[in-house]
């Protein structure tokens, strides 16, 4: 679909690259020539990521252990990775989220939520803006949302604000950093099924029958979504500023895609709050 070359010697860091999404954007970026960095709070796991995409393509994939919930650590990071070399794209990527009623989150389940998808991309973009700034270079931020930016989501909703945030950040940068050379993307994928999401937001006792209502009639590939992705931050996208791509199959004109659980008893929510992993 791309030329071989279409990310060739870009340094891109992708938060939470470690598994699911994250791991195929990546992937794929290094698959077109990028040089690589993935982080999150499991060592392990981007390890042996990275180790897998480099015997499989070569190519250059670093792993770094952040806690993106802690604007210290990402300013470490961000240092380490300067001093071999500046960044020049940021995929904000890394969230939480979970299916819950809301009237019975505590305040520290909502923040498990808000901690890594609001604030920790936010602290990540600050940080390589602050850089490339300093450094007059320019840069490209692609963040990952959700379609609840334009139907909201019950039953997500502190998901929902945070993307939503993240959505009005990235329309507000592209004015703002834009003339400095920086250009802020989005995309807002629909069903891309991975075993964590699915855990959490597609639990036993939803709609088994959900994908087949998508107007395409399934759920979405990952090497699509990550094709997206190669796209908006190369430099054949460079006109392409504070927007942000909807990639459902149409899903979000029909439905928020939360519908169904109004119809949950308390028992299966009851079930669910005892499944939650405890963070």
């Amino acid at each position: 679909m791309f030329e071989k070359s279409l990310l060739e010697g870009k340094r891109i860091l992708v938060t939470g690259g470690g598994s699911g999404l994250g791991a195929a954007m990546g992937r794929r970026f290094v698959e077109l020539g990028a040089i690589l960095i993935i982080c999150g709070r499991r060592l392990k796991l981007l390890e042996e990521t990275a180790a897998r995409i480099r015997g499989d393509l070569g190519g250059e994939v670093t792993a770094i252990r952040c806690d993106i919930r802690d604007g210290a650590a990402v300013d470490a990071m961000l240092d380490e990775i300067w001093r071999g070399a500046p960044l020049d794209v940021l995929v904000n990527n890394a969230a939480a989220t979970f299916i819950a009623q809301t009237e019975r989150l505590s305040f520290r389940a909502a923040d498990a939520i808000l901690a890594p998808t609001l604030h920790g991309a936010l602290y990540c973009t600050l940080g390589a803006g602050r850089r490339w700034i300093e450094a007059r270079r320019e840069g490209v931020v692609l963040s990952i949302l959700s379609t609840s930016t334009i139907t909201g989501r019950a039953f997500t909703v502190p998901s929902a604000m945070a993307k939503s945030a993240l959505l009005a950040m990235t329309k507000s940068l592209a004015v703002e950093w834009g003339p400095k050379g920086i250009r802020t993307v989005a995309i807002a994928p629909g069903a891309f099924p991975t075993p964590g999401a699915a855990g959490q937001l597609r639990p036993e006792g939803r709609d088994e029958n959900w994908a087949s209502k998508n107007p395409l009639g399934r759920v979405g590939e990952h090497r699509e979504l990550a094709d997206l992705a190669s796209f908006l931050i190369s430099d054949s996208c460079g006109y392409i500023n504070g927007e942000m791509v909807v990639q459902d199959g149409g899903a979000h004109l029909r439905s928020s895609g939360a519908e169904d659980l109004l119809q949950w008893t308390d028992a299966q929510w009851e079930n669910q709050r005892a499944a939650r992993p405890k963070s």
